[in-house]
């Protein structure tokens, strides 16, 4: 059994409004350091696969069918 973690994040070159309501929030409560927010999404799954490249395949299978929508988000997995 593995754990595919997997990152989600809008491509950078995709306006992001709910990390600029967050980027506004934060300023706003004195956070002047925070330059830029980002906001997307992380999904763990649990595979039983044979190998780790086996469950990393059926991971990206997952993003590319169902978990990303890769016109506007990119996706990284870290098998586990």
């Amino acid at each position: 059994m593995y754990k595919a973690k997997v990152n989600v994040t809008l491509r950078n070159s995709i306006l992001d409004p709910k990390g600029k309501a967050a980027h506004h929030a934060l300023q706003n409560l004195g956070l002047k350091s925070v330059k830029d927010v980002r906001i997307g999404k992380f999904i763990e799954l649990n595979i039983n696969a044979a190998s780790k490249d086996e469950a990393y395949l059926l991971a990206e299978t997952a993003c590319a069918k169902l978990l990303a929508n890769e016109v506007m988000e990119d996706f990284h997995i870290t098998i586990e």
